[in-house]
């Protein structure tokens, strides 16, 4: 059993932090400060790149001090880019942020579970899914299979996400994962045929696995656990400790993670203020 501390949640929230920044940073060497704005606040990060960019939120905060002020100059930036200032908050962090959040109008939007496991001791299953990392040249086919899969969620018992992104907003977010240095792409085949894909992130001994998702055809065949197995395990032959996954509450996601020996750390609370 992991032991859900503010020490671990600290660890994950920084690594969460990190991430964005990783998405950003190539946007807006592309695209200018003007269009992409980056900011560390109260041990966070915050990104504003528009109102479709995935990246385009706060996150980490809850473990260090926050400075209204400063928070009052990151929701002029995030404004100025009509971007809605969305603030991904872990249970396990100061409390009276949530309170200082919404007393600035921050609406409270939905939910996500952190779950994490153990790199070490995963068994791994005989099955028809082979699993590989993928070449340079097949990276706009590993982004066409993630996209329609996103663009085609699979139907769980849970309330619906609060969410609503058209197919071309998913396809350049997968493509801005594929061009982070720090993030490996894997494409799952079955009898030969595209069945999946999936991305894992290393840091700090952490591995956050990310962008997974199956073709509608090839559901309910293995291919998820196949990837996560594989992922894991090239985790811990690269010195992880610790994998991670977000994942909506209730999703067939946190089904397959959870039957992987994933447990639940902490919830997220979503809180957004429209500009």
């Amino acid at each position: 059993m992991i032991l859900a501390t503010a020490t671990l949640a600290r660890r994950i929230e920084h690594a969460e932090s990190t991430l964005i920044t990783d998405f950003a940073r190539p946007a807006q060497a592309r695209l200018g400060e003007t269009r992409v704005f980056i900011q560390n606040i109260g041990g966070g990060t915050a990104v504003a790149a528009g109102p479709s960019a995935p990246f385009s939120k706060i996150a980490g905060l809850g473990f260090e001090p926050l400075d209204e002020v400063a928070l009052e100059a990151v929701e002029r930036n995030f404004a100025q880019r009509a971007t809605p200032v969305r603030v991904e908050l872990s249970a396990l962090g100061d409390s009276d942020i949530a309170t200082r959040l919404t007393a600035r109008g921050y609406r409270l939007v939905g939910f996500e579970n952190v779950l994490g496991r153990a790199v070490a001791g995963l068994s791994t299953e005989a099955t028809d899914v082979a699993v590989h990392p993928i070449p340079p040249d097949r990276v706009p086919e590993w982004i066409d299979i993630v996209t329609t899969a996103f663009a085609n969620p699979d139907a769980f018992d849970a309330p619906p996400s609060q969410e609503a992104v058209d197919r071309a907003s998913i396809e350049s977010a997968f493509a801005e994962i594929a061009a982070i240095g720090s993030v490996h792409l894997y494409l799952a085949t079955r009898d030969g045929r595209a069945a999946g894909g999936a991305s894992m992130r290393l840091t700090d001994g952490l591995v956050q696995l990310c962008g997974a998702g199956t073709l509608p055809a090839e559901r309910r065949r293995g291919v998820q656990t196949a990837l996560l197995q594989c992922r894991l395990a090239d985790a811990a032959s690269r010195g992880c400790d610790l994998a991670i996954v977000t994942v909506q509450p209730g999703s067939v996601s946190q089904y397959n993670v959870q039957r992987q020996g994933f447990e639940l750390l902490y919830t997220r609370a979503i809180l957004v203020l429209t500009p």
